[in-house]
């Protein structure tokens, strides 16, 4: 573990770690929503969809 904190943490690959990082962050985002979303649709509220999204 520690060889490998030691790569992540090179000036060089700095860059690559922020991006991974913002790439898990924004895929939870994205699937939170679709999940809110289809419980919506399965609920039969598809029209909370829109309304929810334009807020």
């Amino acid at each position: 573990m520690e060889q490998f904190t030691f790569i992540l943490s090179r000036p060089d690959n700095i860059p690559i770690t922020i991006l991974l990082i913002s790439v898990v962050i924004c895929l939870y985002v994205a699937l939170k929503q679709a999940f809110k979303n289809d419980r919506l649709i399965e609920e039969g509220r598809e029209d909370e969809i829109y309304e929810d999204m334009i807020k």
